[in-house]
């Protein structure tokens, strides 16, 4: 199976929306416009956007839709990924019930709606909220999360069906004109295997997954797997989610500084900041390096909530990392043999 628009070419970097529906901190429209001003003005063209009905219950579509019409931006010159899967609902609790602590002062709360129905609900509804603005990629959010919440393995089963029956909606969508390509993003890289194997996927988005910190051995083969039939791979959250450069959350969760597991991470992230220092780089740069150079990868996702930033990160792909430097990593027990053995080839 080929990538199904091998005339589209997609940048080394697309625009990550999460701090638009208030990851972490709550943005100010105007410094929102000026983020997105940033990436449109630094982007080539189409400047390509991530976002999803989860980020933030639908601020961060509302929030894109609005900032791109405040700065006159012809839909034309954008492209947007919504991955779907979650849908605005009222919030009826002091916060919302997914990943509590993560979004701040929302005003409304989110549900997951996967099946056939349930997928094109999430993209009506996500239209609605870019407002003059179209979704182009479309695919399956955190298809992960929904089989893990199964009680049983019959609902396992069921669930899985009713992944399933999203992608013949989506599909659809493709084949109606609605959607230019089909994909999934997830977190849990084994979920994506997993439809892989039933569904003809133009592109997946791997979350939190392949990193500098964390890269097993059978997700790059897995990887490689994935370019060798032609689909195409984002690679998101390179930083595990904020932690590799310099937060206290891994993918997504408050670390526990006291527990074992809490030590290892920070022990790790130290020795790391110390290889970085030596060789005079800057950790943020090592982490978008290393995420592109993995097997297959065609794009990372970045976001920031720091207009200064948007321009850097950007570049941060055009970097040149010497080869002694991996060396290095791998030599502390900080990167494995294959991932030394990409980087190499990279």
């Amino acid at each position: 199976m080929q990538f199904s628009e091998p005339s589209l070419k997609l940048p080394k970097v697309i625009f990550g929306t999460s701090g638009l529906g208030n990851l972490y901190v709550a943005l100010p429209h105007e410094k929102k416009r000026a983020i997105v001003d940033e990436f449109v003005s630094n982007s080539g063209v189409p400047a390509v956007f991530d976002s999803a009905g989860k980020y933030g219950a639908g601020l961060a579509l509302e929030s894109l839709g609005q900032c791109l019409k405040d700065l006159n931006v012809h839909p034309d010159k954008v492209l947007i990924s919504n991955k779907l899967g979650w849908v605005r609902t009222e919030l009826k609790t002091p916060e919302p019930t997914f990943e509590p602590g993560v979004w701040k002062d929302l005003k409304y709360d989110a549900v997951q709606k996967i099946s056939y129905e349930g997928i094109l609900e999430c993209y009506e509804q996500g239209n609605e909220l870019l407002g003059n603005y179209q979704t182009q990629f479309v695919s399956v959010h955190d298809p992960d999360e929904y089989l893990t919440a199964a009680t049983d393995e019959s609902d396992r089963n069921k669930r899985y069906q009713d992944i399933l029956a999203a992608y013949e909606a989506l599909t659809e969508l493709k084949a109606q004109g609605k959607a230019k390509a089909v994909g999934v993003g997830a977190k849990d890289w084994k979920s994506i295997e997993l439809i892989n194997r039933d569904v003809k996927l133009d592109w997946v988005m791997i979350a939190n997954s392949m990193t500098a910190h964390s890269h097993p051995a059978d997700l790059l083969a897995f990887m490689q797997k994935l370019k060798d039939q032609g689909t195409l791979i984002i690679n998101s959250a390179v930083f595990n989610a904020g932690f590799l450069t310099g937060g206290d959350y891994y993918n997504y969760k408050l670390i526990d500084k006291q527990s074992d597991n809490g030590k290892a991470l920070y022990q790790w992230r130290d020795q790391f900041y110390e290889c970085c220092k030596d060789f005079e780089l800057d950790p943020a740069t090592v982490c978008v390096r290393f995420g592109l150079t993995a097997p297959g990868v065609a794009s990372v996702a970045l976001s920031t909530s720091n207009p200064q930033r948007v321009a850097q990160n950007i570049q941060m792909v055009n970097a040149v990392i010497p080869a002694a430097f991996w060396e290095k990593l791998h030599t502390d027990g900080l990167i494995n043999d294959q991932a030394l053995d990409f980087l190499n080839k990279g």
